[in-house]
């Protein structure tokens, strides 16, 4: 059996496009339909349903397709063994991260770069779930995400820092000259709120709940860039995490105030994937998470702790 062409049916399971697939293997459509035919024939079953498109994967093509995920991860991870042995790690690392955590990715890829200067490092923002689903598919070498709240099933994880609440405002607002206020108070305001599809808010909407307090936010995001963009020019308030402190703090526009009543922190991470041996590239990734650790770098100051 061909690897490349478990890796066209892997692309295209992936894309859910044949397209797609074919541009992400580098291949013309008509190649990439023919090494997948060429696998159905081989395994005497079909394993994608189409009519001139992708519609989707038979019981067959879902039954197959983790295998193929891990044929594919353990031939990457057998060659990045052997280059290992000879000299140092080249290829790409592929770094999925939640959008609260980005701010911290400058000194991880610095500690990882330390380790194999050859490496380059692709980062993704993705939600935690999309880290999860990324891992278990081979799509991932290691993610940044929550630890301490719904936290990735199967995987060795490294904490790297907590995150804390924050209440963000226009400097010039009704609550300039505030140095706290209570959670209550900031709920009451017009927010806007990551959307419901990321962790972040879903921890957030659990905390408020639990004290009995409502918040319905005027309107939603996937990023913190978008969060503070409203705070500074839309007329809106929003609840944020401190992680992106050192990024905002300056702003002429943008006042941060402390909970006077803050939940408990939360807690993130490095996650690699629990399998033995550990690819080299996740080995990489959790040794620099480990030295961070070690040297208690405070991202939020890049100062020691």
């Amino acid at each position: 059996m061909q690897l490349r062409y478990l890796e066209y049916f892997a692309a295209v399971a992936r894309e859910r496009h044949f397209g797609r697939a074919a541009q992400a293997c580098h291949v013309a459509q008509p190649t990439l339909s023919a090494g997948i035919v060429a696998l159905e024939e081989m395994l005497g079953r079909q394993l994608i349903l189409r009519d001139r498109r992708f519609l989707d994967l038979t019981p067959e093509g879902y039954a197959v397709l983790p295998f193929a995920q891990q044929m594919i991860a353990d031939q990457a991870a057998m060659r990045a063994a052997i280059d290992s042995g000879t000299g140092p790690l080249r290829g790409t690392l592929r770094l999925g991260v939640i959008p609260a955590a980005m701010p911290c990715t400058g000194h991880l890829v610095a500690g990882i770069s330390a380790l194999q200067p050859m490496l380059k490092i692709a980062i993704r923002s993705m939600t935690s779930r999309e880290i999860e689903s990324g891992l278990v598919a081979h799509d991932l070498d290691a993610g940044v995400t929550y630890l301490s709240s719904e936290p990735p099933a199967q995987v060795h994880s490294v904490p790297l820092y907590q995150e804390r609440f924050l209440f963000a405002t226009r400097r010039t607002g009704m609550f300039a000259g505030r140095t706290t206020l209570s959670m209550a108070e900031a709920a009451a305001q017009p927010l806007c709120l990551l959307h419901q599809g990321m962790q972040n808010r879903r921890i957030l909407d659990a905390v408020l709940a639990q004290r009995q307090i409502e918040a319905e936010p005027v309107a939603t995001a996937d990023s913190y860039v978008a969060l503070f963009a409203m705070v500074a020019y839309g007329g809106v308030d929003a609840i944020v995490t401190d992680s992106h402190r050192s990024l905002v703090e300056a702003h002429p526009e943008i006042l941060l105030i402390e909970f006077d009543d803050p939940p408990p922190p939360n807690q993130i991470g490095l996650v690699i994937p629990s399998r033995d041996p550990a690819s080299p590239l996740s080995r990489v990734a959790a040794l620099a998470a480990q030295q961070l650790m070690i040297d208690s770098v405070d991202y939020k100051s890049a100062n020691p702790i």
